[in-house]
């Protein structure tokens, strides 16, 4: 594994991370009450964001370490497994059985339209670029 690619990742990582906790922050502040839309929100444009990525770098020659940059650096450290199961977890423990049945199997459905919607905003920009509409 060549350093370069590493600290693609570890930068990409920073800025994600970064990114991740601001955003969510903020919109968990608007939206007040203890539903974690924040997370929701991240995940939600993470999946759209990687399948868009990953759409357009099998049409694009992106060099490794900037899909790795964006894809595992940026967009791994910005969405958040861990911290949906964990906020899951909690639901379940104050009894909301149904607010945290919606939410981790909403965020599966929703994160697999979000992707698949990405991927397909990845195919219309490359044919637009490429002049075929």
């Amino acid at each position: 594994m060549h350093l370069a690619l590493i600290v693609a990742v570890a930068i990409g990582g920073a800025g994600g991370a970064v990114s991740r906790f601001l955003l969510s922050s903020l919109i968990s502040t608007q939206s007040g009450g203890t539903f974690p839309w924040g997370t929701v929100v991240v995940n939600l444009m993470g999946s759209f964001l990687l399948a868009f990525v990953m759409g357009l770098s099998e049409r694009l020659s992106l060099s490794p370490a900037t899909r790795s940059f964006i894809t595992v650096g940026f967009l791994g450290a910005f969405t958040t497994f861990s911290t949906l199961t964990y906020e899951t977890l909690t639901l379940l423990r104050e009894g909301d059985y149904l607010p945290a049945l919606l939410y981790s199997g909403g965020q599966l459905l929703c994160g697999l339209i979000a992707a698949a919607a990405g991927f397909l905003a990845a195919r219309i920009v490359w044919y637009a670029l490429s002049g075929r509409i």
